[in-house]
Parts: structure tokens; C-alpha cells; sequence
């Protein structure tokens, strides 16, 4: 039998790569971050299509063609004619919850293809966690080669963390944390969701508090100074521009900016201390999944979420 795979990618940049690299097969590109903002369960809905278009219409003033996405999306219809289909997927947070919401996709299309996963990460001989489009041509086809066939364990995996992700206790997310799988970096990226919760003692997530840290320790001369160490310093986050760069705007309140320059002020300096919750006063209301952000603070000794005393009514 004739091999025939269907490849989906989490980027344009990735496709075009894959193309230029003479990759002859259909193509789905998936472009969402469904790592922000709300979901529901029901991936394959006109509703989620259009939750997710006012999401980032709202946000991020972003025009979501509901025409095209539909468009791209129909290869998936007639999939039968696939042998199996390639996940191209990376390390991080942003690509591992659009990874979620792609299994399950195609858990809700009823398509039983094998599916084979294609992550990026460590590479050997590498310092820092390469992305997809990183890899050089010999990187990315060996990456290719040594795909990783997804169990029925890990497809029901991630079932059921997307269903977690879509409710409203993300709790329930720990015990998944320390659960073997194929997915190599979903530990990291469940610790790295759970600390973007506002922590109990300073009202700031592990994100916010890594910026105001990056500003006491360097010269940032202006705040898209500040978004290229932002991008360059996140760990296993995989945020993009426009998501740093809302982030950054909520920590105005923390910042003098001058001709010379971006310093901490007072409040950046208590805020790094730890002597205020400023949760309230940051007022970030992003969602995540069926949970609003501002609705739990992270305690670090219990190492869980705690509802937020002034949203607890």
C-alpha cells in the first residue's frame, strides 16, 4: 500500500519550511492559541468557532475568517484517504494546548488514523530548546524520521486534559503532571500553565514577576526592548509578540519610563518583594479555557490553586 500522510502544522512558518523541504503531502496549517482565552469541549462546533473569533477580535483586535479556517479545515473530511497523519508540534505551552485541541478534533471527526507525533525540544548538541523552524534541514528530517506513534493511552490522555483545560477546576490538572506519556514535554508545559495563575503572596504570576526581574536587572531602553528579552527568557511558555507585548501594557503600573529609559518603580519593588497582593490592581482578566485567572491565586505551599477570596462569593 501506498503510503499517503496527511502532516498538520502549528504555523505558516512551519509549512512553508516543510515545503521548501519538498514535503509533497496535504498540508493542514493550524493557526489558533488556545493556550489564551476561552474553549469548550465541542472543538468540532460552530460555537467554539465563534467564541474563539470574538476571543480574539476582543483582545487582539485580530479578524478571525471563519471562511478560511472552515476551508482549511475540510481536508480533514476526507481523510479516509489518508494513511496516517503528522502532528507538528512543539515544546512549549502555546503549541502543546493547540496540540490537545487538535487531538481532539480529530477525536470528534471520528478520524482512527495513526497518528504520529513530530516535537521539537532538546536537540543534541543544542543549549537552548529548539523550535520546528529552528532545526536545519538535517535537524528537522531526522526529527521526521524518528516521529513517535501515539498510543490509545496517549490519545485518551489527551482527551481528558482538554475536557480538564475546557472546565472550571484546573486542579485536576496535577495528578496529570507526574503521568508517563509520549508527550515528552507535557509535564513541563502543566507546571508552566498552573504558575501563569497569580501567586497568593504578590498577585503575580511567574510570567509577570520574570518581567519585572528582567527590568531591575538590565538596561531596558524601551518597552520593545523589554518584549526581546521576553521572548528570549520565557521557558516553556512559547508566547508570541502580541501576547507579550499585552502582558507588558498590565505591568505598567510597575514601570518609570523616560527618555533614558524603563526602571521599577515603588510598586515594582514591593511587587518583587512580595509585600503586596497586586492581582486586583494588575487586573488581568485573561481566560484560560473555562477558567478566569483572576478567579485563583497559586499557593506555593499546599502547590495548588486557591479561589480568589475577592471573586469567592
Amino acid at each position: 500500500m501506498i503510503k499517503n500522510c496527511l502532516h498538520i502544522t502549528n504555523g505558516n512558518n512551519l509549512t512553508d519550511y516543510l515545503r521548501d523541504l519538498d514535503f509533497k503531502e496535504d498540508i493542514v496549517t493550524w493557526q489558533e492559541m488556545l493556550c489564551e482565552g476561552p474553549t469548550i469541549p465541542a472543538i468540532n462546533s460552530r460555537e467554539f468557532l465563534k467564541l474563539r473569533a470574538k476571543f480574539l477580535k476582543d483582545y487582539y483586535e485580530i479578524e478571525v475568517n471563519t471562511r478560511e479556517i472552515l476551508s482549511e479545515l475540510s481536508k480533514l473530511d476526507d481523510s479516509d484517504k489518508y494513511t496516517e497523519i503528522n502532528l507538528w508540534f512543539e515544546y512549549d505551552l502555546f503549541c502543546h494546548i493547540n496540540l490537545l485541541g487538535v487531538i481532539n478534533l480529530l477525536h470528534q471527526k471520528e478520524i482512527k488514523k495513526p497518528l504520529y507525533l513530530i516535537c521539537s525540544g532538546r536537540v543534541e548538541g543544542e543549549k537552548r530548546l529548539k523550535a520546528l523552524n529552528e532545526l536545519n534541514p538535517k535537524q528537522l528530517k531526522a526529527h521526521y524520521k524518528d516521529r513517535i506513534r501515539l498510543t490509545k493511552d496517549d490519545i485518551d490522555l489527551a482527551i481528558a486534559l482538554w475536557r480538564t483545560y475546557c472546565g472550571k477546576d484546573h486542579n485536576i490538572l496535577k495528578p496529570y503532571i507526574v503521568k508517563k506519556s509520549s508527550f515528552k514535554y507535557m509535564s513541563n508545559c502543566l507546571r508552566a500553565h498552573l504558575e501563569r495563575f497569580p501567586y497568593q503572596q504578590s498577585g503575580l504570576s511567574v510570567l509577570e514577576a520574570n518581567i519585572l526581574t528582567i527590568v531591575k536587572d538590565n538596561f531596558i531602553k524601551s518597552k520593545n526592548h523589554l518584549l526581546g528579552y521576553c521572548l528570549n527568557y520565557q521557558g516553556y511558555y512559547g508566547f508570541g509578540d502580541i501576547q507579550f507585548a499585552r502582558i507588558i501594557d498590565k505591568l505598567d503600573l510597575f514601570f518609570t519610563e523616560d527618555e533614558n529609559g524603563i526602571i521599577l518603580n515603588r510598586k515594582g519593588h514591593e511587587a518583587i518583594l512580595k509585600q503586596h497582593n497586586f492581582a486586583k490592581e494588575i487586573n488581568n482578566h485573561m481566560v484560560y479555557g473555562g477558567v478566569n485567572r483572576l478567579s485563583f491565586q497559586f499557593n506555593i505551599k499546599q502547590n495548588k490553586l486557591i479561589k480568589t477570596i475577592f471573586n469567592g462569593n
